[in-house]
């Protein structure tokens, strides 16, 4: 398992496993996080609240603030 923090307080990357997550904190203070997995696939929660993620095997997801998905196939 390796762990590392930046001197930035506002981004921090933990590693375990492989798998990886990291937060920011934006300009406006907003919250954003991304999460990447060993087998390639990644989401991320921006600060605006909306989402995104793909998988390993090329389908990714967008979900709007205000709820609305977008879905891409291979």
């Amino acid at each position: 398992m390796s762990s590392s923090n930046s001197s930035d307080p506002k981004y921090t990357t933990t590693g375990r496993g492989g798998n990886a997550w990291d937060h920011r904190v934006q300009s406006d203070g907003s919250h954003g996080y991304h999460y990447s997995n060993q087998d390639g696939s990644y989401y991320y929660k921006n600060g605006d609240g909306s989402t995104y993620y793909k998988t390993s095997d090329g389908y990714s997801q967008y979900t709007s603030r205000d709820g609305q998905v977008t879905k891409k196939h291979k």
